[in-house]
This record gives C-alpha cells, structure tokens and sequence, in this order.
C-alpha cells in the first residue's frame, strides 16, 4: 500500500490554488495540479461541501475520495461578512481561481475578473461553463450530458439500428478538466514571460468534447453528411471491432495501418483476401467492413480469448483483451506498472485509485494528503490568514 507523505513537494509547490468549482471538471484541474505539489484550497459550502461528495457508493464519497485528494477544504460561506473577507484575502495570496458558477455570478458579487485583478494583477482565472462565457448558450445549463449529446459525440456512439449513446462517465468534463490544467500552466508561465499578468481563460465544457471528434466537420463538409453509428467499427479503418471468443470473453483488434491489416489476413489464415479488391485498400475495407468483419469473427469464435490473444500477438497484430475494471484490478499489466494504488481511507481502510499521470522523472508528483472531510483545514488556513493579515498591516504602517 502507498502512504501519504505531508512534507513531500512537487514541480508547482507555492503555487496556490483557490477552487470554488463544484463536481467534475474543476476538480479534474485541480486534482491534476495537486497531484503536482499546488497547494489546492477547495471552498466548500459550510454543511455542503462540493456536490461531488454526493456521488457515492454504499455510502462512501468514493468520486471525492479519488479526485479530491492532496487538496485541503475550507468551508467558507461567502456570503456573510467574514467569509468574503476570508475568500479576498485568500484570492488576494493566491496564483489560481478555479470557478464554474453560471456566467456572470462572480460580477454579482464584486468579484468578477476586473475586481480579483485589481487586489492581485498576476491571478490566473479559469472560468469553466457547459457553454462558455459568451454567446447566446451562456446562462443555459451547462451539464456534460447536454455537451456530449449536442457537440456530436452520442451521435456517433452506438449501433446504426439503435439509439444515440451516452458515456456511461462524465466524459465531457473529464476532458474539459485536463484541457483546463494544459491552460492553467501555459497562463502562468505566461505571467511569468509577460510582465506579471493574469488573465482568465474561458473554458466551455462543449468545445474540448468537440475538439477531439472536429475532424468530422471536414467530413460533413466533404460528403454532405455526417458519420452515422457503427458500433465498434470505425468509419475511417477497417478492421477495427470487438470479436467474442469461443469462452465467452471478448478480444479487440485493430488493423488501422495497411500493413497491420495485411498482417492480420495472414494470421488468420486467408492471405489471398489481400489482392481481393473489396479488401486490398482501407477505402474498400472501409466500404465492405461488415464482410471482412464477419470472417475475422468466424475464426475468432472458433478460439478462447488467451489462445486468440497468444495466436495474435505472436504474429505481432495489434490485439488485446476487453476487461472489465474488475479484471483490471488483478491485471499483471496494471500491478506491475502500479497503475492503479492504494492509500489509507479511514473509511475504507483503503481505495484502489489511479496512479499519478503522467510519470516524470525528475519531478514526480507525490500523495501528500487524501481527500479532505468538509472544513477539516479550516484551523490550518485560518491561521495562514491571521499572518498574511498581520505582515499585511505591518507593511501597510512601514
């Protein structure tokens, strides 16, 4: 088992954090940014907490146990007198606000981005909405189910003769949330490298979803038409499926260079289907996918998933097995490489959760804390305000 270490630093130590996000993608960001030694603040409602701790498992904040971890929780109610003075002073020491209130709600309250910048020139403001800041969607509501249906991602999930297919995870804002860390960095180096200004970066929940399917707008553009579901073919290289196993098990197989797919007709022992023209190019095997599919699937039924699996990777196909986290957990793969750890829980004892990513080998990040009880640093950061707030009024009299 991996254990906490309080003292251990990371590449961002004394970059400080002020996350007044709530679920997802805010904490995706700063989940990232902790994991490298930022000293993460969560503001959470007093009594409440982040509504990410609502998503639980036999009563376990199992979604905040994972993605709340290395980061401290301040219960602050900003909106009485003293909570506002804690959260200014806070945002007035701070490198980073992470926020995700509908557009505007910050101007609401004198804290929009020309009244933080005011108090601290040099803060960094990520401002994550399902819509965006601008535009006619900006006060609608903004859940990642709403971006992954509207930006074309369910449309193209799932089989052509049935219903458009949500992620069975919170897709939109997972990926939302690693775009914001790429943008949080290269904003501060960029104060940094410009002469000490912040800035506030913009982040929609709909444009990264679509960034990472935009090549279909030039397909749209091309055909006159968008790409229409095939399950677990791919409309740009064929073969590409899951093929079911003589023991009920699943095997997933990719042939999406030309010389792969070559390779896989040979192992399965039909060479002449690469001269066959309804085979010979990607455009044809894309054209008459269904038919190289089901003669892929007729001699992978024939074999157990690990005889499949030896059978191709000895030939050198790109192969591997479909596994439920259950199979992961076990994994020689995921256990050696300690992909997946376990830290203390005083709840659990323990929770199995992913390692730090990426791996780097000069500064690795570090588990420094797990995922904090609402307010459980509240004493800590308090006595962190009265200094800032003593050797501010010294300064002020010198």
């Amino acid at each position: 088992m991996q254990s906490f270490d309080p003292n251990a630093l990371g590449p961002l130590d004394k970059v400080r954090v002020i996350d007044m996000s709530r679920l997802v993608a805010g904490n995706m960001t700063t989940h990232v940014l902790a994991d490298y030694g930022a000293d993460v603040i969560k503001i959470e409602r007093p009594g409440k907490g982040d509504d990410l701790r609502n998503w639980r498992c036999k009563d376990q904040e199992i979604y905040w146990k994972v993605y709340a971890r290395n980061k401290r929780s301040f219960a602050c109610d900003i909106k009485t007198e003293e909570g506002r003075e804690d959260l200014v002073d806070l945002l007035t020491t701070a490198d980073v606000l992470v926020e995700n209130f509908v557009p505007g709600t910050l101007e609401k309250w004198n804290l929009g981005p020309e009244d933080l910048h005011r108090i601290n020139p040099k803060l960094v403001i990520l401002r994550i909405s399902g819509w965006g800041q601008t535009g006619p969607y900006r006060n609608r509501p903004g859940f990642g189910t709403l971006v992954e249906a509207m930006s074309g991602w369910a449309h193209l999930n799932g089989h052509a003769d049935k219903p458009p297919t949500l992620p069975p995870l919170a897709m939109a804002d997972m990926v939302a949330g690693l775009y914001g860390v790429g943008a949080v960095l290269t904003a501060l180096r960029a104060v940094e490298m410009g002469g000490g200004k912040g800035q506030v970066i913009d982040l929609s929940l709909f444009e990264p979803i679509l960034s990472i399917i935009a090549s279909e707008a030039a397909q749209v553009q091309l055909t006159g038409e968008p790409t229409m579901r095939a399950g677990n073919q791919s409309s740009h290289t064929s073969p590409r499926n899951v093929y079911l196993c003589a023991d009920g098990k699943y095997v997933a197989l990719s042939g999406s260079m030309q010389s792969m797919a070559m390779r896989i007709m040979d192992t399965i022992g039909q060479p002449q289907l690469k001269t066959d023209p309804r085979f010979a190019t990607n455009d044809e095997r894309v054209k008459n996918r269904d038919e190289l599919d089901a003669i892929i699937a007729e001699f992978i039924s024939r074999r157990s998933q690990a005889e499949n699996l030896t059978l191709f990777e000895e030939a050198g196909v790109t192969v591997g097995p479909v596994c439920s986290m259950g199979d992961l957990i076990d994994h020689p793969y995921v256990r050696e490489r300690e992909v997946l750890v376990d830290l203390p829980d005083e709840g659990m004892g323990s929770v199995p959760m992913h390692n730090i990513v990426p791996r780097m080998s000069l500064t690795p990040g570090q588990f420094r804390r797990p995922a904090p009880q609402l307010g459980e640093h509240n004493a800590e950061i308090g006595e962190e305000l009265k200094r800032y707030r003593s050797e501010k009024k010294v300064s002020t009299h010198a």
